[in-house]
């Protein structure tokens, strides 16, 4: 156990899902797990284990932002042997050619946060998603009929649609970023770091070119799509 983490060693599969919502973490156990149990609540930052399709599967939620997802990371991977990391969740699209509700796979996420600085001393700003992870997820997209963009995003420590957006933009390099979002950035590097696996997908919710506001059945039905491409990438890692 660790200070944020009640579960065994043995409780935690090699491979997790990681919504930031806990109670995402939940509705994935119950309606996509089988043979599922709770292997952790603490701060209510909840984690189930189960089976999918016979395949065994932990799903954890990281919390919001960066220093939430930087301490469940890099507890999972250095104290539970966990492998690989697929970050599951929502983000804005700062990309006029990125629809909403569309399902975007991050090859890589830039940041001007500073947790790599003060994790070890590296001055990085970018970092990779694991590449041959991002291939087996493409592949079953395919295969499923999911549509899915592929490219680089932002992780940032602000809410974006709170802050003006050209001045937001002005920070980073003009470069052709997908969608803004809090955390892959953080868990592709401490990925990079411990020789782990680690890799991103988003459901679009909310964009600067499209003002509409969806429907909660709209939104769900895109998450489980999201969902599904997930555990099914799970499926061709064991």
């Amino acid at each position: 156990m660790t200070a944020h983490i009640e579960s065994k060693k043995e409780d935690i599969a090699k491979i997790v899902l990681m919504p930031g919502d806990p109670l995402r973490a939940k509705y994935i156990a119950e309606n996509f797990l089988e043979d599922y149990k709770l292997i952790n609540s603490v701060r209510n930052i909840f984690g189930y284990t189960g089976y999918y399709k016979g395949v065994r599967v932990t799903v954890f939620a990281s919390g919001m932002g960066i220093p939430s997802i930087g301490i469940y990371a890099y507890e999972l991977y250095k104290f539970y042997d966990v492998e690989t990391i697929i970050r599951i969740g929502t983000c804005g699209t700062i990309h006029k050619d990125v629809k909403l509700l569309d399902i975007i796979l991050a090859t890589s996420a830039y940041s001007l946060n500073n947790f790599p600085l003060l994790f070890d001393g590296d001055t990085d700003k970018e970092y990779q998603s694991t590449t041959n992870l991002n291939k087996k997820i493409i592949l079953k997209a395919i295969e499923l009929g999911n549509s899915i963009k592929s490219g680089k995003i932002l992780t940032s420590d602000v809410f974006d649609p709170y802050v003006d957006h050209e001045k937001f933009m002005n920070n980073f390099p003009k470069d052709n970023f997908l969608a803004s979002e809090m955390e892959a950035f953080c868990l592709f590097y401490l990925a990079h770091k411990l020789n782990k696996e680690a890799t991103c997908l988003l459901t679009v919710v909310d964009s600067k070119y499209d003002k509409r506001s969806l429907t909660s059945e709209e939104r769900q039905t895109s998450l489980n799509d999201m969902i599904k491409l997930a555990l099914e990438a799970t499926i061709n890692k064991n």
